[in-house]
């Protein structure tokens, strides 16, 4: 559970980050999202899930001892 925890915390602090240092491209990735269809939005979501699994997963594997 805390790691759990401790990723949401890593995703909060990177989303604040964007916000904070970038915010113009924050607003023109936002007017992007809104002119993509929700099939190209969903699959996207999908990728980024599989991505995100897959980087876990390894990490885990590979350098996290047993």
């Amino acid at each position: 559970m805390s790691d759990l925890l401790t990723a949401l915390g890593f995703v909060l602090v990177i989303e604040g980050l964007v916000y904070a240092l970038a915010p113009h491209l924050t607003k023109r990735m936002m007017s992007a999202a809104q002119e993509m269809s929700d099939d190209q939005l969903r699959l996207g979501g999908v990728v980024a899930t599989i991505v995100g699994v897959g980087v876990v997963w390894l990490v885990q594997r590979l350098l996290v001892p047993s």
